[in-house]
């Protein structure tokens, strides 16, 4: 399955003026799955077709044992690529196609997982971008939707989940159940599902819908801990975006499934299937908690954006994710106790759009999508918190009910279709009564950052190619100092027009540039409110401006106009004021992240120590005591350190792992306590814990064993756990033993294309290599600039090569 055609745009446009699908009629056959690795599926797809007599293919990866077209049979030795050719259609059409799929340990399309605890399996599907074709035969492009009926024979102990609820399930007689499901609404194929396994259910009636919760048996505990919050989240998720759209979820069912080894979530209609990683097995943080809500309220979002309204093409992606991304903080402030959102967004998801933006590897936010390999590589910071930050920016510039009413006119004109950018931008338009035909080329059909630099009341602009720059909706916050404190002393809004805005703006110390983060644009404050940022950034008032500061900071290391110690200087400065727990973690993050990898060799102990004694002071404030002590473990570099790190990790065996992984690091791996670790953790994947340990030590035999677990053997649960694995593989002054995994991991990345997005994501831009030399720089970029080079792989590989550079920029500096 290593020749499989990607689908192109023109004939998905021609496919889709040929041929209209009136529905599918599924029937999957999970017991194979039980014991061995086969899913079986028969799939009859019923369609219409504009001009009789002509031809088409429909969509089929696998083994294919039967096709009968119209009653007529055809040779299922003419599939070839994932495509079998339709001859001879008729105006109204059945096809039916019998096929295997024996590809379920990739992640591909199917993944069947074994509980290392319990041995039991679990089976879990996810779809995007044209991943369904694996799955069934059907005609895998996003503007040909169509009803879908699932029929799923599955063993008997299992307990199945699609889309819509089951409407029976019956004994059979060769063994096992069959559940019967109710027709789909017309739905794109990528976002349909079938789950199955011994899972553990929840269900509990909320705001009138049914709502079911699942996992492996084995994180029952974990799941019953949290099902509230969960429950609750979804209840106020859905009344908020019903309302705020005028038009209620369409369905009373409403299931959320958490399944092993996936590196993500999945917006299937009325079932998400999201990585069981989130039923933290550890109390979870404040931000942990925020991130899962975040999740949670993102892939609802897609019920309406991408579900009920689908764009026509791949190049519209971003009105699929953009919009769940904006939606996802929009609602977290309006409908849940997370009401800095915003800030926590701008201090993380939206600095590593900053990043890609600023690298090589920019594209607009409607990029040019010739295939659906090139869609794949899309699926990034740039589409996800660039969109969703110029869609806050377009609210900002319209209005929030103008902008509320243009969505819902484009729901009521739209539902169950499929969209291009302009149905949306005039819809918007024409509820803010405003043309916006200028602004959507300036934001969504260019790439790349702008730059707005304050000097003397006038904003200079530039942007990163030769037209003038976009038009900038921004507040400046004017600050003087007091004391030791700030005091606001005017807001000034501006709309940048052209190349320079003058701005009257009153006497300050302090003009924060884009306070309230409204746009998206690399900030560069005036010489002397740089000064006061750097020094007293933690006084000012709002969350998201404190996590503004920081971010302009960043984009000054990464564009080398400030070094790595004066950011760092000011980050810890913020750490010992700061109390809001939207931000305290990503600016521990950021602090760590400053000192392990952008500050200069012999800086890099020193620097960790100094992280170490703010975070143990921070662990005093029980609002903070965890996130700090996380990262005590990452930073102790005293025998105060861990004694404090050893009392605590009594009763968090999270903690117990890190403080465990920390002394490996430093040469100090103790067997003995590993295995006991093991005996104490609940957790199912805890051997993956044991093996982060023995990664972190300085050793060349520790590298190789996590190198084969983790690209031949493909046995790291996606999520938290693959990280868990990186952040100990490429600990920082271990260089010597590390270089010639930079190399190797050339050598690999080719291998990850076009596997199942979920699953190699992770390896792929997770597991670049934090090491490197003039060599391995080169030859990644000459790999990158290959025509033939994947397009996902260009994207990690120019990403990754840029970021390096900096690093090494900023270590010399």
């Amino acid at each position: 399955m290593t020749d499989i055609a990607s689908l192109a745009r023109d004939e998905a446009a021609e496919r889709a003026a040929l041929i209209d699908v009136q529905r599918y009629d599924v029937a999957i056959d999970l017991r194979g799955l039980f014991e061995g690795e086969v899913w079986a599926a028969t799939s009859t797809v019923s369609f219409t077709c504009r001009e009789p007599g002509a031809s088409t293919f429909v969509d089929c990866v696998g083994d294919v044992s039967e096709v009968t077209l119209n009653g007529e049979s055809l040779d299922p030795a003419t599939a070839e690529r994932g495509r079998i050719p339709l001859p001879g259609l008729r105006a109204d059409n059945v096809l039916v196609v019998a096929h295997t799929q024996s590809d379920t340990s990739s992640g591909t399309a199917i993944l069947r997982t074994v509980d290392p605890s319990d041995k039991l399996v679990y089976v879990w599907s996810s779809f995007e971008p044209d991943r369904a074709r694996y799955a069934f035969a059907c005609f895998d492009q996003p503007d040909l939707k169509a009803p879908h009926g699932f029929v799923v024979d599955a063993p008997e102990t299992w307990t199945v989940t699609s889309n819509s609820a089951p409407e029976r399930v019956d004994q059979l007689d060769d063994g096992g159940r069959r559940w019967t499901f109710g027709d789909t609404p017309r739905l794109s194929t990528y976002v349909t599902v079938v789950n199955g396994g011994p899972f553990h259910e929840l269900r509990s009636s909320r705001g009138g819908y049914d709502l079911g919760l699942y996992c492996r048996q084995s994180l029952r505990q974990f799941l019953e801990r949290d099902a509230e919050e969960l429950f609750d989240l979804t209840d106020r998720g859905l009344a908020f975006f019903g309302e705020r759209f005028d038009r209620p979820f369409a369905q009373e069912r409403y299931d959320q499934v958490f399944v092993p080894n996936m590196g993500g979530a999945m917006e299937n209609w009325g079932s998400v299937t999201w990585t069981d990683s989130v039923l933290y097995r550890s109390t979870p943080t404040y931000g942990q908690r925020a991130v899962r809500s975040q999740i949670l309220l993102h892939e609802m979002a897609h019920m309406w954006f991408g579900d009920l309204v689908t764009m026509q093409w791949w190049n519209d992606l971003w009105l699929n994710e953009a919009f769940a991304s904006w939606a996802s903080n929009w609602a977290g402030v309006h409908c849940t106790t997370f009401t800095d959102e915003w800030a926590t967004f701008l201090a993380g998801n939206k600095m590593n759009g900053y990043r890609q933006d600023m690298s090589p590897a920019t594209h607009p936010i409607r990029g040019d999508v010739p295939d659906v390999a090139q869609a794949m590589a899309n699926f990034d910071a740039i589409t996800y918190s660039k969109g969703a930050s110029v869609l806050k920016q377009l609210m900002a510039f319209v209005g929030e009910d103008r902008f509320v009413e243009g969505l819902r006119a484009y729901f009521r004109e739209h539902a169950w279709g499929n969209t291009q950018l302009a149905d949306l931008m005039s819809a918007i338009g024409a509820a803010a009564g405003r043309d916006l035909e200028d602004w959507t080329v300036a934001w969504l059909d260019r790439a790349g950052t702008d730059v707005l630099r304050l000097s003397d009341g006038t904003i200079t602009a530039s942007s990163p190619d030769e037209e003038d720059p976009r038009p900038h909706h921004l507040d400046i916050a004017s600050y003087a100092v007091d004391g030791d404190g700030l005091t606001l002393v005017a807001t000034t809004p501006v709309e940048t027009t052209g190349r320079e805005t003058h701005v009257d703006l009153p006497e300050a110390d302090l003009h924060l540039l884009n306070a309230t983060d409204y746009t998206f644009a690399a900030m560069r404050p005036d010489a002397a409110s740089v000064r006061v940022l750097l020094e007293r950034a933690s006084h000012l008032p709002a969350a998201v401006d404190r996590a503004q500061a920081v971010v302009i900071g960043f984009q000054m290391l990464f564009d080398g106009e400030l070094t790595a110690e004066e950011l760092f200087e000011c980050v810890l400065e913020m750490l010992s004021r700061e109390s809001s727990p939207a931000v305290i973690e990503p600016f521990l993050n950021t602090a760590l992240e400053i000192a392990q990898r952008w500050s200069a060799p012999d800086r890099i102990a020193p620097e960790l120590e100094r992280l170490a004694v703010v975070a143990a002071r921070i662990a005093d404030d029980p609002d903070h005591t965890t996130p700090a002590l996380r990262t005590l473990a990452a930073s102790a570099s005293s025998a105060e350190h861990f004694a404090r790190l050893d009392e605590a990790s009594a009763s968090d065996i999270d903690l117990a792992w890190r403080v465990a992984t920390r002394r490996a690091a430093l040469g100090q791996y103790d067997e003995a306590a590993v295995e006991a670790l093991l005996a104490r953790d609940p957790d199912p994947d805890a051997g993956v814990r044991a093996l982060a340990v023995r990664t972190a030590r300085p050793l060349p035999d520790a590298k190789s064993e996590a190198w084969v677990e983790l690209f031949e053997k493909r046995n790291i649960p996606a999520g938290p756990m693959l990280a868990s694995i990186i952040r100990a593989f490429w600990q920082p002054n271990q260089d010597d033993v590390l270089l010639p995994y930079s190399y190797r991991f050339l050598e690999e990345i080719p291998a990850l294309a076009g596997g199942g997005m979920l699953a190699v994501f992770g390896l792929m831009f997770g597991m670049f290599p934090q090491v490197a030399d003039d060599g391995f720089v080169e030859r990644a970029q000459d790999m990158a600039t290959d025509p033939e080079c994947d397009p996902t792989v260009r994207a990690a590989l120019l990403i990754g090569t840029d970021a390096l550079t900096r690093m090494e920029r900023a270590r010399a500096a």
